[in-house]
């Protein structure tokens, strides 16, 4: 395993234990909300995949809204990209950066982007980013690590799921 899997495993565990404990209560939960507004003009926001076992997993990204979609980056190959990519089915709301709910939850279908569509969602990630972000985001970029863009459509009136 690389130092910067290593380093990158690190980081994730200690996010993990910051994990602000309400976002495993909203994450049980269906979401209320019938589009991602409630993320305009906010930087972070949670989004919940799940397990096998139909368990809500709250993990909070930088995103960014734009035409009623959600856009954020991941690491390839981490738990919440398998989950996606197993079900696409996800909830997202706005929080902060330990995944406290700040406002309402909606239904929606992730897809992972490639190609001209990924450039296209780092443009509007870049844009949405503060000073702060984009030289963190920047460093972030110069790791041998891959990344991969996600966008997320709202699935309002359509059937979600209570989690068990």
């Amino acid at each position: 395993m690389s130092l910067t899997r290593r380093l990158a495993g690190l980081q994730y565990r200690f996010y993990d234990r910051m994990r602000h404990p309400e976002s495993f209560e909203v994450a049980a939960k269906l979401g209320t909300a019938v589009d991602f507004e409630a993320l305009r003009g906010r930087h972070y926001g949670i989004v919940v995949t799940f397990k096998r076992s139909g368990e809500p997993v709250p993990t909070p990204v930088l995103c960014a809204l734009e035409d009623g979609k959600v856009f954020f980056r991941t690491e390839d190959g981490i738990a919440k990209l398998k989950r996606i990519h197993r079900d696409p089915h996800v909830r997202v709301g706005p929080c902060n950066w330990r995944a406290k709910p700040l406002g309402p939850l909606a239904e929606g279908t992730a897809r992972i982007l490639s190609g001209e569509e990924a450039e296209a969602a780092q443009v509007i990630l870049r844009q949405s980013y503060t000073r702060p972000m984009r030289v963190f985001e920047g460093a972030v970029d110069k790791l041998p690590v891959d990344v991969l863009y996600v966008e997320v459509t709202p699935t309002a009136g359509e059937a979600g799921r209570e989690s068990p």
